[in-house]
């Protein structure tokens, strides 16, 4: 693993085994907050939502997820599943606590003018939290890791926002199915909202075969696209 400093300040890892990226070079934070946060849980409306996370990574996901979560004052019910997970050396590498209160998503020229110093590390406790349990965070946010395959994985609860963050479909093409998407359609509540930076017609195509209303939104630096699928009854 070799990290990499993008071009928002905020890192990303090298998979030498994939030979990926797990983030955007042209600016992680941003990438994710455009995708995940402001396209995928900013639009639900409910103030209890469950979320579901395919591919936890670095955890930049899931700490603006929480971010957002105590800035909004919803409450987030998080679940995420990764079956290679990083080495604890490489996590204490990632800059990301330095997003800590910032809701902007900026590691460089936070305009939040929140002390990114703050003595409550959330990007820390979430990588803490041991595996196969919920463990509560704040009050607004709880999480759930899960060691697992997700082509192997059965969900035992609907969800409301799924960020769907494998590696690529060149890298991973069993994850980015028709049958992968209908088993996370099958547990989608209605209305539920899933977000993938891919945008690739194939992909598309198998989000619509699967159920899901499919829309092509603009991408975030550096990537012209990306899809946000809708569970309409």
């Amino acid at each position: 693993m070799k990290i990499v400093e993008t071009q928002d300040g905020s890192h990303t890892v090298y998979a030498s085994a994939f030979d990926e990226h797990y983030h955007s070079t042209n600016g992680a934070a941003q990438e994710s907050r455009h995708i995940f946060i402001n396209a995928g849980l900013k639009m639900c409306e409910k103030t209890e939502i469950r979320v579901f996370e395919v591919g936890f990574g670095t955890g930049l996901n899931a700490f603006l997820a929480l971010l957002e979560a105590e800035q909004s004052g919803k409450k987030v019910f998080y679940s995420t599943i990764e079956l290679y997970p990083l080495a604890a050396e490489d996590i204490e590498k990632l800059n990301y606590p330095q997003l800590t209160d910032c809701h902007c998503g900026q590691v460089q020229n936070c305009h939040c003018g929140l002390d990114p110093q703050s003595p409550e590390n959330y990007f820390q406790k979430i990588h803490a939290a041991g595996w196969g349990s919920r463990v509560e965070i704040t009050p607004h946010f709880s999480i759930e890791k899960i060691k697992a395959d997700f082509t192997e994985f059965d969900l035992e609860e609907n969800v409301d926002v799924i960020f769907f963050d494998a590696f690529s479909p060149e890298k991973q093409p069993e994850m980015w199915s028709e049958k992968i998407f209908a088993k996370l359609y099958e547990h989608c509540n209605e209305g539920a909202i899933l977000t993938t930076y891919c945008a690739k017609g194939s992909v598309r195509r198998a989000m619509q075969t699967a159920g899901f209303a499919v829309e092509r939104l603009p991408g975030p630096p550096g990537k012209r696209e990306i899809l946000r699928g809708i569970k309409r009854i």
